[in-house]
C-alpha cells in the first residue's frame, strides 16, 4: 500500500527584512518597485531602439502616473470589486495597507486612467503609450504573484498532486495543522501564466513585429485577451475569495477577465480596420 504524500507546509515570511512587529521591508512590497524598476528600463530600451515615442526623459514621470494608477486602481478595485460590505461598514479599511487587498482587474481600470491622462497632457497617442506599456506589465504580475506565494495568500483548490502545499492560513478555526488539507500553489500558476508565458509572448510580438508602428491598439488588444484567456485558466485551481459570492456561476476573476476580452477584442478589430481603411 503506498504511502500517504508528504506534503510542504509553507512557512515563509512575508518579509524580506523585518525591523519589528509588522514594520519591516515586505516581498509584496519590493515586487511593486522591482516591476516598475524594469518597466521603466524597459521603456527606456524601447525608445533608444526606435520603437518608443516616448522620450527616455519622461519615462520616470510616466511611471509616477502609473505608479499612482496601480495602487489607487486596485486599492479601490479590490473593494469595490470583491469586497463592497466591508468598505461600506468601514472605509477607513481603505486606508489600512499594511492588510493587504490589490485587485488586478481594479489596478488595470487605474492603469488605463493613468495612461489617458499622462497622453492627454502631455499629447501622446493613447494607443502608442498603451502598446508600450503593456510589454512590461507582465514583469509585475511574475513578481507580484510570486510575492503572493511568499505571503501564503490568495491560495488554490483543495488537491493531493504531488505539488500540493499546505498553507496554514487557509485552516478554518481551531483546525490543527495535520487536517489542513493540502491545495493547488495557483499563486505560481498566474506567475507562470499571468507573468512569465505572457512576457515572452509580448516581448516577441513587440521586438520581432511591426504592430505597434502599423497597426496602433492591436498588440494592447493582445494583452487584454491573453491575460483575460490565462486569467480564466488560473481560476480553474484558485480557491475563490472567502465571502465573495459567484456571478452567474463564474468566479469573480473570470466574470470580470470577460470585461478585458470585450476590450481586447474592440481594440484588435479596430486596429485592423484603421489599418485597411489608412
Amino acid at each position: 500500500m503506498p504511502l500517504p504524500l508528504a506534503y510542504w507546509v509553507h512557512d515563509l515570511s512575508p518579509f524580506a527584512i523585518r525591523f519589528w512587529g509588522n514594520f519591516g521591508i515586505r516581498w509584496y512590497g519590493l515586487a511593486y518597485v522591482l516591476g516598475f524598476i524594469a518597466g521603466s528600463w524597459l521603456m527606456i530600451r524601447y525608445h533608444r531602439a526606435g520603437r518608443s515615442a516616448l522620450p527616455a526623459d519622461q519615462v520616470a514621470d510616466f511611471i509616477f502616473y502609473l505608479v499612482a494608477g496601480v495602487l489607487l486602481g486596485g486599492r479601490l478595485g479590490y473593494f469595490l470589486l470583491y469586497d463592497f460590505a466591508l468598505l461600506a461598514h468601514e472605509p477607513l479599511v481603505l486606508f489600512r495597507v499594511w492588510e493587504g487587498g490589490m485587485a488586478s482587474h481594479g489596478a488595470f481600470i487605474g492603469v488605463v486612467v493613468a495612461v489617458w491622462w499622462f497622453a492627454r497632457r502631455h499629447h501622446y497617442s493613447f494607443l502608442h503609450l498603451s502598446d508600450v506599456l503593456v510589454t512590461t506589465i507582465p514583469v509585475g504580475l511574475l513578481l507580484g504573484r510570486i510575492a503572493n506565494f511568499i505571503n501564503g495568500e490568495l491560495w488554490g483548490k483543495v488537491s493531493n498532486v504531488r505539488w500540493a502545499v499546505i498553507f496554514p492560513k487557509s485552516a478554518s478555526e481551531g483546525m490543527r495543522l495535520g487536517l489542513i488539507p493540502p491545495r493547488h500553489p495557483s499563486q505560481l500558476y498566474e506567475a507562470a501564466l499571468e507573468g512569465a508565458l505572457l512576457l515572452g509572448l509580448l516581448q516577441w510580438r513587440f521586438w520581432k513585429t511591426d504592430v505597434v508602428r502599423t497597426q496602433p491598439g492591436r498588440l494592447a488588444g493582445e494583452a487584454l485577451l491573453a491575460y483575460a484567456a490565462v486569467r480564466i485558466f488560473c481560476e480553474l485551481f484558485r480557491e475563490p475569495d472567502e465571502g465573495v459570492s459567484l456571478i452567474f456561476g463564474l468566479s469573480r476573476g473570470t466574470f470580470y477577465s470577460l470585461f478585458l476580452v470585450a476590450a481586447g477584442s474592440i481594440l484588435i478589430v479596430r486596429a485592423i480596420r484603421r489599418q485597411t481603411t489608412a
